[in-house]
């Protein structure tokens, strides 16, 4: 990218085939995984992998959205990058009040379910790591997709350590603590972006007064 007036690095917008291409393959790569983590999580009883999946599902979003905005001004994806953020608040809250409901309600899930799927998932979000790897750095709406891809790949290692866990002791807990670890990763993920955003919406407003 050029520099711009202020003599700094304009940070990557997306606006490229490749990368276009490259949010098109993890779009179906992510929503592929949410249909199939929805009926293994109910089959298995699994509140890490339906945590997982509602990952996928909010990925798949994400990266649709943001292929949406690529090219309008800062301000149009600074404002999809918040909306982003708030939908990653939202999910958390979700895995956080489901957890306590599986804590209080729910069997003890199927340890071997939960392995199986989770090594497919992480197959799944190791590719799209890989394919968005060379653009983990960019603007609000860039950085958000690099961050729910690291989130799933995280998320779906920390899936198969539930199921070692839950195999192991016979219990859930190991299941529902690890729902409970990516709901505050979705969090922190959530804040990280809600600042850069802000702070691309302030630069783009003193730019448009100037």
């Amino acid at each position: 990218m050029s520099a711009d007036c202020c003599g700094q690095n304009v940070k990557f917008d997306g606006l490229s085939p490749g990368y276009k291409l490259r949010l098109w393959l993890v779009i179906v790569i992510n929503a592929s995984m949410f249909f199939l983590e929805v009926v293994a999580g109910a089959i298995s009883g699994s509140q890490a992998l339906q945590a997982d999946a509602l990952d996928f599902f909010a990925d798949a979003t994400t990266y649709g959205i943001s292929l949406a905005v690529i090219g309008t001004t800062i301000a149009v994806r600074s404002r999809a990058a918040l909306l982003k953020a708030a939908s990653l608040t939202l999910m958390a809250l979700w895995v956080l009040g489901s957890t306590v409901y599986h804590v209080l309600i729910l069997d003890v899930p199927r340890a071997e379910i939960m392995g199986a799927i989770g090594i497919l998932a992480l197959a799944a979000n190791v590719a799209s790591v890989l394919i968005l790897v060379r653009h983990k750095d960019g603007d609000a709406n860039v950085r958000s997709v690099w961050l729910c891809s690291r989130n799933d790949a995280i998320g779906n290692v920390a899936v198969m350590l539930a199921a070692i866990g839950v195999w192991y002791t016979g219990t859930k807990w190991p299941d529902l603590l690890v729902a409970a670890i990516m709901a505050g990763l979705f969090l922190t993920s959530s804040l990280q972006i809600l600042r850069q955003s802000l702070h691309e919406l302030r630069a783009s407003k003193i730019a448009a007064a100037e």
